[in-house]
């Protein structure tokens, strides 16, 4: 039986909580930042948890994660 691959796009844009969560980065913040509100500047600093359908996405893409 072959050795199943983590995708190497997942590895470098995502990570697992302690709990088995799936956090990543918030979208929409590389560019045109001075456009953007100062609300939504704020909440998206830092990394977000994803939400359960995507997050099993995600999961599948590393499977010894």
């Amino acid at each position: 039986m072959p050795k199943l691959k983590t995708k190497s796009s997942a590895k470098k844009r995502f990570r697992l909580t302690g709990s088995g969560k799936v956090r990543g980065n918030v979208a929409l913040k590389q560019h045109g930042m001075s456009k953007r509100p100062q609300k939504m500047k704020r909440k998206a600093r830092g990394t977000m948890i994803l939400c359960a359908a995507d997050a099993r996405i995600v999961r599948s893409y590393m499977p010894n994660g």
